[in-house]
């Protein structure tokens, strides 16, 4: 054993089920880290790789998350979960439990269960993805805020993806400032890259050679702006060679919301110019869409960092941006994509147009590779993983 190497470190990292890629991302470069870990997860992630590496014991407590089933079963395995949840943690080896996403009941997860947690003595760790996520949805209320509020005053240690982040958890929600680090948002390493060329991906979709060709990629609900983007394509597809990917389904209720753009797109957009491929994406069948597009376009309202941005930047693919949140602290001008300005589909055309005009796009298949490297430097999980286990270190250090 080399009497200079790290001490290992027992870790709970509760996922909620959510969020596969980064649950994935930083869950091998922990491991890699000599992190021990508990992966508190269900079927979506459960991976050939946390079965065969000594330093990961998987925990499969949630199971199946299938829509398709009836409202007992989903009440039945709701409940099965929360209990083994509260069995797990009464005799955890780990001290430190780390949450990525809360569970089914947020309010109960922010505040009972955090309560649980900190009387078993565990330090709580908190990865804040969104500081408050119902003013994106628009469901925001006195008791929303109020239980977040108690979830970051509880948590040990939080960590947030941008300074403006940090800035809203310490000045909007009474966060100590030393309890907030910003780490980057990890580049996307989980879905498969094969030797899939764009021509080949293109040909998958039906596009025409030479098409220029925009992606909109995951789920559809109104803060992700889609109105928006079909507006702007509106504007530019009176040159006959523009073509729109729309490729994720409707989130929560937004059904009505994907029916009103759907009556846009069938009145005044020419048939066959929009690809709609409306469901959910799995992992093994995202690539095509990334390698066949030409720049992926996320025309959000209201968000602080896109997931979605980085697996665009893990093909190399540019992007045309909304200045919204801290997006555009990681888009370069004229080398990662554009930024325009929200709710704004002229500004987005002219966007568009801008992109498509520039060396960016017409040296596209050497430009892709340079994106992907600035990414790799910038939102490794090397660098998340080294700054998550400091963390942890110092917590157990002030903890003896």
């Amino acid at each position: 054993m080399d009497p200079c190497a790290e001490p290992e470190i027992d870790v709970a990292l509760l996922t909620g089920g959510a969020d596969t890629p980064y649950a994935f991302g930083l869950a091998t470069a922990l491991i890699s880290r000599g992190v021990r870990l508990d992966l508190i997860a269900g079927d979506e992630l459960d991976r050939p790789e946390f079965h065969v590496t000594p330093s990961v014991r998987f925990l499969n407590l949630r199971g199946d998350q299938r829509s398709d089933v009836g409202l007992a079963k989903k009440i039945s395995r709701v409940l099965i979960y929360y209990g083994r949840l509260l069995r797990y943690a009464l005799s955890a080896r780990p001290r430190i439990f780390h949450i990525l996403w809360n569970n089914k009941f947020e309010v109960f997860d922010r505040t009972l269960l955090m309560l649980y947690y900190r009387f078993l003595k565990r330090k709580v760790v908190l990865t804040v993805h969104n500081v408050n996520a119902g003013i994106r949805d628009s469901t925001d209320t006195p008791l929303n805020r109020f239980t977040l509020r108690i979830q970051y005053r509880l948590a040990d240690h939080i960590f947030a993806h941008t300074d403006r982040m940090k800035g809203e958890l310490v000045h909007g929600f009474g966060v100590r400032e030393a309890g907030v680090s910003v780490i980057p948002f990890g580049i996307n390493n989980a879905v498969p890259h094969t030797d899939l060329t764009p021509d080949e991906a293109r040909r998958r979709l039906g596009i025409a050679i030479g098409a220029k060709t925009l992606l909109f990629f995951g789920s559809i609900a109104p803060y992700k702006g889609l109105e928006y983007l079909v507006d702007a394509f509106r504007l530019v597809a009176t040159h006959r060679d523009y073509q729109l990917i729309i490729a994720g389904s409707p989130r929560g209720r937004s059904e009505d919301y994907w029916d009103g753009i759907q009556q846009t797109i069938r009145r005044d957009v020419h048939a066959g110019r929009i690809i709609q491929k409306i469901e959910f994406i799995p992992d093994k069948d995202t690539e095509v869409y990334f390698k066949a597009a030409d720049v992926l376009i996320l025309p959000y309202t209201e968000i602080f960092q896109s997931g979605v941005l980085f697996l665009g930047y893990s093909f190399g693919l540019p992007v045309i941006a909304a200045d919204v949140g801290s997006v555009k602290e990681d888009v370069i001008e004229g080398k990662t994509g554009f930024v325009f300005a929200k709710k704004d589909p002229i500004d987005l055309a002219r966007a568009i147009e801008t992109y498509f005009a520039s060396d960016l796009y017409k040296c596209l298949r050497h430009r892709r590779q340079e994106i992907l490297d600035y990414a790799n430097e910038r939102h490794s999980w090397e660098k998340v993983s080294q700054m998550t286990r400091t963390v942890y270190r110092e917590l157990l250090q002030n903890a003896s």
